[in-house]
Protein backbone atom coordinates (compact mmCIF):
# COMPACT_ATOMS: atom_id res chain seq x y z
CA UNK A 1 0.00 0.00 0.00
CA UNK A 2 2.86 2.57 -0.03
CA UNK A 3 3.15 2.53 -3.02
CA UNK A 4 -0.36 4.28 -3.51
CA UNK A 5 -1.04 7.95 -3.02
CA UNK A 6 -1.57 9.08 0.10
CA UNK A 7 -4.77 10.11 -0.10
CA UNK A 8 -5.84 6.37 -1.62
CA UNK A 9 -3.95 4.83 1.54
CA UNK A 10 -5.54 6.98 4.04
CA UNK A 11 -9.02 6.25 2.55
CA UNK A 12 -8.41 2.66 2.46
CA UNK A 13 -7.60 2.88 5.98
CA UNK A 14 -11.05 4.45 6.76
CA UNK A 15 -12.84 2.29 5.04
CA UNK A 16 -11.65 -0.68 6.58
CA UNK A 17 -12.47 1.38 10.13
CA UNK A 18 -15.67 1.95 9.38
CA UNK A 19 -16.32 -1.59 8.40
CA UNK A 20 -15.07 -2.88 11.79
CA UNK A 21 -16.78 -0.13 13.30
CA UNK A 22 -20.19 -1.80 11.23
CA UNK A 23 -19.69 -5.14 12.49
CA UNK A 24 -18.95 -4.21 16.04
CA UNK A 25 -21.94 -2.39 16.37
CA UNK A 26 -24.11 -5.42 14.85
CA UNK A 27 -22.24 -7.70 17.09
CA UNK A 28 -23.01 -5.08 20.12
CA UNK A 29 -27.28 -4.56 18.95
CA UNK A 30 -26.76 -8.41 19.20
CA UNK A 31 -25.18 -8.34 23.14
CA UNK A 32 -27.92 -5.81 23.34
CA UNK A 33 -30.62 -8.13 23.07
CA UNK A 34 -29.21 -10.78 24.46
CA UNK A 35 -28.77 -8.88 27.66
CA UNK A 36 -32.74 -7.80 27.74
CA UNK A 37 -33.39 -11.14 26.84
CA UNK A 38 -32.00 -12.16 29.72
CA UNK A 39 -33.11 -9.96 31.91
CA UNK A 40 -36.83 -10.49 30.76
CA UNK A 41 -36.31 -14.15 31.82
CA UNK A 42 -34.82 -13.31 35.38
CA UNK A 43 -38.25 -10.88 35.67
CA UNK A 44 -40.52 -13.57 35.09
CA UNK A 45 -38.49 -16.08 37.10
CA UNK A 46 -38.60 -13.34 40.21
CA UNK A 47 -42.09 -12.87 39.51
CA UNK A 48 -44.11 -15.97 38.95
CA UNK A 49 -41.82 -19.02 40.50
CA UNK A 50 -42.98 -18.90 43.74
CA UNK A 51 -46.47 -17.30 43.20
CA UNK A 52 -49.71 -19.61 44.06
CA UNK A 53 -51.05 -22.45 42.24
CA UNK A 54 -53.86 -21.75 39.82
CA UNK A 55 -56.05 -23.96 37.85
CA UNK A 56 -54.90 -24.37 34.53
CA UNK A 57 -58.22 -23.23 32.87
CA UNK A 58 -57.22 -19.58 34.25
CA UNK A 59 -54.14 -19.60 32.32
CA UNK A 60 -54.47 -21.87 29.07
CA UNK A 61 -58.53 -22.50 28.32
CA UNK A 62 -57.57 -24.33 24.72
CA UNK A 63 -54.75 -26.53 24.17
CA UNK A 64 -52.45 -23.38 22.39
CA UNK A 65 -52.84 -20.61 23.86
CA UNK A 66 -50.07 -20.31 26.05
CA UNK A 67 -48.68 -17.02 27.20
CA UNK A 68 -45.39 -16.72 27.34
CA UNK A 69 -45.65 -14.19 30.17
CA UNK A 70 -46.64 -17.40 32.49
CA UNK A 71 -43.61 -18.67 32.34
CA UNK A 72 -42.92 -20.31 35.62
CA UNK A 73 -46.18 -19.80 36.86
CA UNK A 74 -47.52 -22.83 39.10
CA UNK A 75 -50.56 -24.71 38.27
CA UNK A 76 -52.91 -26.79 40.04
CA UNK A 77 -54.00 -29.91 38.13
CA UNK A 78 -56.19 -33.00 38.83
CA UNK A 79 -56.57 -35.94 36.59
CA UNK A 80 -54.62 -38.92 35.99
CA UNK A 81 -51.30 -40.00 34.97
CA UNK A 82 -50.98 -42.34 31.37
CA UNK A 83 -47.75 -44.20 32.30
CA UNK A 84 -48.02 -45.83 28.95
CA UNK A 85 -47.72 -43.05 26.76
CA UNK A 86 -44.02 -42.10 28.99
CA UNK A 87 -41.02 -40.79 27.15
CA UNK A 88 -37.21 -40.05 27.97
CA UNK A 89 -36.48 -36.61 26.85
CA UNK A 90 -32.45 -37.43 26.25
CA UNK A 91 -28.95 -35.52 26.73
CA UNK A 92 -30.27 -33.30 29.21
CA UNK A 93 -27.74 -31.40 31.12
CA UNK A 94 -29.13 -32.58 35.24
CA UNK A 95 -26.51 -33.99 37.73
CA UNK A 96 -23.69 -33.08 35.88
CA UNK A 97 -24.70 -35.73 33.27
CA UNK A 98 -26.32 -36.62 30.31
CA UNK A 99 -29.07 -37.47 31.80
CA UNK A 100 -32.69 -38.28 30.70
CA UNK A 101 -35.79 -36.37 31.57
CA UNK A 102 -38.85 -38.34 32.21
CA UNK A 103 -41.96 -36.59 30.41
CA UNK A 104 -45.31 -38.51 31.30
CA UNK A 105 -48.81 -36.92 29.91
CA UNK A 106 -51.63 -36.40 32.58
CA UNK A 107 -55.04 -36.30 31.21
CA UNK A 108 -57.01 -33.56 33.20
CA UNK A 109 -60.88 -33.77 34.07
CA UNK A 110 -61.87 -31.50 30.98
CA UNK A 111 -59.91 -34.36 28.94
CA UNK A 112 -57.32 -32.19 28.37
CA UNK A 113 -53.88 -33.67 28.42
CA UNK A 114 -50.55 -32.09 29.78
CA UNK A 115 -47.50 -33.39 29.03
CA UNK A 116 -45.74 -33.31 32.83
CA UNK A 117 -41.80 -33.49 33.40
CA UNK A 118 -41.35 -35.54 35.89
CA UNK A 119 -37.44 -34.85 37.10
CA UNK A 120 -34.52 -36.88 35.71
CA UNK A 121 -32.99 -40.19 36.10
CA UNK A 122 -29.37 -40.68 35.28
CA UNK A 123 -28.36 -43.18 32.25
CA UNK A 124 -28.22 -46.79 32.57
CA UNK A 125 -24.04 -46.76 32.05
CA UNK A 126 -23.89 -50.49 32.32
CA UNK A 127 -26.43 -50.94 29.34
CA UNK A 128 -29.68 -51.71 29.72
CA UNK A 129 -33.02 -49.67 30.14
CA UNK A 130 -32.86 -46.59 32.45
CA UNK A 131 -34.52 -47.37 35.78
CA UNK A 132 -37.24 -45.13 36.01
CA UNK A 133 -39.72 -44.63 39.13
CA UNK A 134 -43.88 -45.38 38.18
CA UNK A 135 -46.13 -42.02 38.91
CA UNK A 136 -49.00 -42.36 40.69
CA UNK A 137 -52.13 -44.27 39.70
CA UNK A 138 -55.70 -43.31 39.86
CA UNK A 139 -56.85 -39.79 40.30
CA UNK A 140 -54.37 -37.42 41.16
CA UNK A 141 -53.67 -33.73 41.93
CA UNK A 142 -50.24 -31.99 40.50
CA UNK A 143 -48.72 -28.96 41.44
CA UNK A 144 -46.40 -27.90 38.15
CA UNK A 145 -44.70 -25.11 37.47
CA UNK A 146 -45.37 -24.18 33.19
CA UNK A 147 -42.74 -23.78 30.23
CA UNK A 148 -43.22 -23.00 26.83
CA UNK A 149 -42.64 -25.88 24.32
CA UNK A 150 -38.76 -26.44 23.32
CA UNK A 151 -38.36 -26.08 19.41
CA UNK A 152 -37.11 -29.19 17.36
CA UNK A 153 -33.35 -29.26 16.86
CA UNK A 154 -32.40 -27.21 13.46
CA UNK A 155 -29.88 -30.12 12.55
CA UNK A 156 -32.69 -32.78 12.36
CA UNK A 157 -30.89 -34.95 14.92
CA UNK A 158 -34.22 -37.58 16.33
CA UNK A 159 -34.22 -39.49 18.61
CA UNK A 160 -34.62 -43.69 19.37
CA UNK A 161 -38.28 -45.18 19.94
CA UNK A 162 -39.70 -44.08 23.40
CA UNK A 163 -37.28 -41.13 23.27
CA UNK A 164 -37.24 -37.44 22.25
CA UNK A 165 -34.76 -35.14 21.28
CA UNK A 166 -36.30 -32.03 22.74
CA UNK A 167 -39.17 -31.59 24.70
CA UNK A 168 -41.55 -30.27 21.73
CA UNK A 169 -45.14 -30.50 22.77
CA UNK A 170 -46.49 -30.64 19.52
CA UNK A 171 -44.55 -34.16 19.16
CA UNK A 172 -46.26 -35.54 22.46
CA UNK A 173 -49.67 -34.56 20.92
CA UNK A 174 -48.78 -36.72 18.02
CA UNK A 175 -48.59 -39.57 19.90
CA UNK A 176 -51.62 -38.51 22.43
CA UNK A 177 -53.50 -37.14 19.91
CA UNK A 178 -55.94 -34.01 19.61
CA UNK A 179 -56.70 -32.24 22.90
CA UNK A 180 -53.41 -32.48 23.84
CA UNK A 181 -51.98 -29.06 25.00
CA UNK A 182 -49.29 -28.10 22.18
CA UNK A 183 -47.63 -24.70 23.05
CA UNK A 184 -46.32 -25.93 27.00
CA UNK A 185 -45.33 -28.45 29.45
CA UNK A 186 -44.91 -28.60 32.95
CA UNK A 187 -42.65 -29.21 35.32
CA UNK A 188 -43.57 -31.38 38.18
CA UNK A 189 -43.60 -29.67 41.77
CA UNK A 190 -45.52 -32.34 44.00
CA UNK A 191 -47.98 -35.13 44.07
CA UNK A 192 -50.71 -35.63 45.89
CA UNK A 193 -50.78 -38.79 46.65
CA UNK A 194 -47.28 -39.25 46.49
CA UNK A 195 -45.28 -42.23 45.57
CA UNK A 196 -42.89 -44.08 47.46
CA UNK A 197 -40.16 -42.82 44.78
CA UNK A 198 -39.60 -40.22 41.76
CA UNK A 199 -37.23 -39.04 39.42
CA UNK A 200 -35.00 -36.35 40.99
CA UNK A 201 -35.96 -32.92 41.12
CA UNK A 202 -35.02 -30.37 38.01
CA UNK A 203 -32.42 -27.85 39.59
CA UNK A 204 -34.19 -24.48 39.39
CA UNK A 205 -33.45 -22.08 37.48
CA UNK A 206 -30.28 -19.61 37.86
CA UNK A 207 -31.67 -15.93 38.19
CA UNK A 208 -27.69 -15.00 36.53
CA UNK A 209 -27.53 -12.10 33.73
CA UNK A 210 -24.68 -13.25 31.87
CA UNK A 211 -22.24 -11.02 30.54
CA UNK A 212 -24.04 -9.68 27.64
CA UNK A 213 -24.23 -6.34 28.73
CA UNK A 214 -20.25 -5.90 29.52
CA UNK A 215 -19.47 -7.95 25.84
CA UNK A 216 -22.08 -5.41 24.62
CA UNK A 217 -19.50 -2.21 26.04
CA UNK A 218 -16.82 -4.35 25.12
CA UNK A 219 -18.03 -4.34 20.97
CA UNK A 220 -18.49 -0.42 20.73
CA UNK A 221 -15.14 0.08 22.69
CA UNK A 222 -13.50 -1.79 19.76
CA UNK A 223 -15.35 0.34 17.38
CA UNK A 224 -13.75 3.59 19.03
CA UNK A 225 -10.03 1.73 19.31
CA UNK A 226 -10.68 1.18 15.62
CA UNK A 227 -10.71 4.50 14.93
CA UNK A 228 -8.49 5.54 17.04
CA UNK A 229 -5.69 3.07 15.21
CA UNK A 230 -7.09 4.66 12.17
CA UNK A 231 -5.50 8.01 13.86
CA UNK A 232 -2.32 6.76 14.83
CA UNK A 233 -1.13 4.99 11.11
CA UNK A 234 -2.36 8.32 9.73
CA UNK A 235 0.27 10.75 12.46
CA UNK A 236 3.01 7.60 11.96
CA UNK A 237 3.13 7.93 8.33
CA UNK A 238 3.07 11.95 8.32
CA UNK A 239 5.78 11.55 10.99
CA UNK A 240 7.69 8.79 8.76
CA UNK A 241 6.82 11.54 5.63
CA UNK A 242 8.65 14.13 7.52
CA UNK A 243 11.60 12.30 8.97
CA UNK A 244 12.09 11.40 4.72
CA UNK A 245 11.96 14.80 3.40
CA UNK A 246 14.33 16.01 5.86
CA UNK A 247 16.84 13.59 5.11
CA UNK A 248 16.74 14.23 1.49
CA UNK A 249 17.50 17.87 2.42
CA UNK A 250 20.63 16.57 4.32
CA UNK A 251 21.77 14.80 1.11
CA UNK A 252 20.93 17.80 -1.07
CA UNK A 253 23.30 20.19 1.22
CA UNK A 254 26.31 17.80 1.46
CA UNK A 255 26.14 16.97 -2.13
CA UNK A 256 29.08 19.01 -4.13
CA UNK A 257 28.72 22.25 -5.94
CA UNK A 258 28.30 22.21 -9.59
CA UNK A 259 30.45 25.48 -10.05
CA UNK A 260 33.04 23.61 -7.96
CA UNK A 261 34.72 20.90 -9.77
CA UNK A 262 36.31 18.72 -8.29
CA UNK A 263 40.28 17.61 -7.70
CA UNK A 264 41.51 14.96 -10.90
CA UNK A 265 42.62 12.18 -9.20
CA UNK A 266 45.89 10.89 -10.88
CA UNK A 267 45.63 7.90 -13.12
CA UNK A 268 47.05 4.34 -10.98
CA UNK A 269 48.84 4.00 -14.33
CA UNK A 270 51.08 7.20 -14.30
CA UNK A 271 51.76 6.45 -10.51
CA UNK A 272 53.55 3.52 -11.13
CA UNK A 273 55.28 4.47 -14.06
CA UNK A 274 56.64 7.13 -11.88
CA UNK A 275 57.95 5.19 -9.24
CA UNK A 276 59.48 3.21 -11.38
CA UNK A 277 61.29 5.72 -13.09
CA UNK A 278 62.37 7.25 -9.78
CA UNK A 279 63.87 3.96 -9.28
CA UNK A 280 65.48 3.51 -12.21
CA UNK A 281 67.06 7.27 -11.65
CA UNK A 282 68.27 6.07 -7.60
CA UNK A 283 70.47 3.20 -9.67
CA UNK A 284 71.88 5.16 -12.46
Amino acid sequence: MRRWPRAGRWAAYLAVAIVFAIVCAVLSHWQFARNEQRAEANRLISENYDADPVPLADLIAGTDDFDPGDEWRPVALTGRYLPDEQLLARNRAQGGTSAYEVIVPFQLEDGRIVAIDRGWVPPAYEGGAEQVPAPPEGETTVIARLRPSEPLPTSGRGAPEGQLPTIHAASIAALTGDGTVTTAYAIMVSEDPAPGEAPQALAPPEEDPGPHLSYAIQWILFAIMGFAFLGYMIRTEIRASREDDADDDEDEDDAPSPRTPRAKRPKRRDLDAEEEDAILDGRR
